[in-house]
């Protein structure tokens, strides 16, 4: 048998060996590997407007402190001469087998990271074997994301993430859209049935959607563009004309199918904005909603946004097949409790009743091991690929997907785990005896 220098190298050691052998070339990573840094190199690669969308959250953003300070009061403990060659970072989710715990959160408007917005995130998803949650916001429609994906990779994993809409003939040409794609699961989010707060945003008055930009999922929908004639109530009245007004119209005729004189001289761009802005989001979203979309879809329903226990047990009533323990990355309320702290108080709820997935303030592997060894099934990871598609586009995702896993799996050598199995027994509050 030949020799193999790569053999029982898990994918921690395997990263550290490019790494360091590009580095004996001269060459360093695309983008950097340090949290941190890795988010100042993507504040520098967007524009002001485009940095406070993605980094911005809500008020004073005490939310998205709290996400971050949770996971320092828990800990690690290690265990010694427990060690394997290989560790299996394998896990089940919805019944479907993935080798590792991780996907890729929905984000919208990725165009403000990059030109290539949701296409280059598909394919890095798809070459690196993570899931990939399609958002309702995205910068380009789910059937070209799910054809890259799958040229990727056949049948590359991927779900379709939900807003609610006042119209509900839309959520279901979404729904139905969703299923032809492939989509393995519908997760609808449900802390935003209102625009947060983001005094970001507001200070340099800027929307992207007012803009046209990640609406590209309501404007290449047949049901959405059949109703762009039909008048709204309320309907926002148009700002005095300026340059700037001009501006934002050729910009929303860009992002418009078809031709863009058309779609700017006919009014089709601006009325798809005003139909977007009107109806995109329901405040009132109930369980009854939940109960409709179970109608709509035989995919399993993942309701994103859960914080409280008895909201989980309400789900498990209401048949849904995973929560997301989450706070929208701090985006919607301010001083919330931190996802961490929520995550073991849901896990308690629900039992082995339903999945449970975790998402904000993961930064790298270690974090998504401390997550896991909470009781999350699964961990959506937001903000650094993102940062990775601004510094280096579809390279950069791809190397931000293989830092966390490395790091994931060293930390599981580390401290004696041989799989996702055994975390939880390394996990304790700060302070506890182990």
């Amino acid at each position: 048998m030949p020799f193999d220098p790569d053999f029982h190298l898990g994918p921690g050691s395997r990263r550290q060996r490019e790494v360091f052998l590009d580095g004996v070339a001269g060459r360093t990573p695309a983008v950097p590997v340090a949290p941190d840094a890795l988010a100042e190199a993507a504040r520098r690669a967007m524009s002001p407007a485009a940095w406070a969308y993605v980094a911005g959250g809500a008020g004073l953003e005490r939310t998205q402190d709290a996400n971050r300070a949770a996971f320092d009061r828990w800990a690690l403990v290690p265990r010694q001469l427990a060690g394997t060659d290989e560790r299996d970072l394998s896990t089940t989710v919805l019944g479907a087998r993935h080798p590792a715990p991780l996907m890729l959160a929905p984000i919208g408007v990725l165009e403000e990271a990059h030109a290539e917005a949701d296409l280059a995130v598909a394919r890095a998803a798809a070459a690196e074997g993570v899931p990939f949650v399609f958002s309702s916001q995205a910068s380009v429609p789910m059937e070209a994301c799910a054809e890259d994906m799958d040229a990727v990779r056949p049948g590359a994993p991927r779900l379709f993430q939900l807003y609610w809409s006042t119209d509900d003939d839309l959520v279901r040409s979404f729904v139905q859209r969703a299923e032809r794609c492939g989509c393995s699961a519908v997760v609808l989010t449900l802390d935003t049935t209102l625009l947060g707060w983001r005094p970001r945003d507001l200070d340099l008055a800027a929307l992207p959607f007012l803009q046209g930009k990640g609406i590209a999922q309501y404007t290449s929908d047949p049901v959405f563009l059949s109703k762009l004639d039909h008048p709204l109530p309320d309907a926002a009245a148009a700002p005095p004309l300026s340059v700037s007004t001009v501006r934002a119209g050729v910009g929303q005729a860009r992002r418009f199918p078809g031709p863009t004189g058309p779609a700017l001289t006919s009014g089709r761009a601006r009325k798809a904005v005003q139909r977007f802005v009107g109806t995109y989001s329901r405040p009132s979203l109930g369980w009854a909603q939940v109960d409709q979309l179970r109608a709509m879809t035989r995919l399993p329903i993942v309701l994103k946004g859960v914080l409280h226990p008895d909201d989980a047990r309400e789900a498990v009533r209401h048949g849904v097949d995973a929560v997301v323990v989450s706070t929208h990355g701090g985006r919607q309320v301010d001083a919330s409790v931190a996802a961490l702290d929520a995550l073991p108080a849901v896990v308690e709820a629900v039992g082995s009743d339903l999945e449970v997935w975790f998402d904000s303030g993961v930064r790298g592997g270690a974090d998504v091991a401390l997550a896991l060894g909470l009781g999350a099934r699964a961990v959506l990871l937001g903000r650094p690929y993102v940062y990775g598609l601004a510094v280096a586009g579809e390279r950069g995702v791809r190397e931000v997907i293989r830092n966390v896993l490395a790091e994931l799996d060293l930390t599981l050598g580390l401290v004696g785990a041989r799989s996702l199995a055994d975390l939880p027994a390394a996990v304790v509050r700060r302070g506890g005896a182990a």
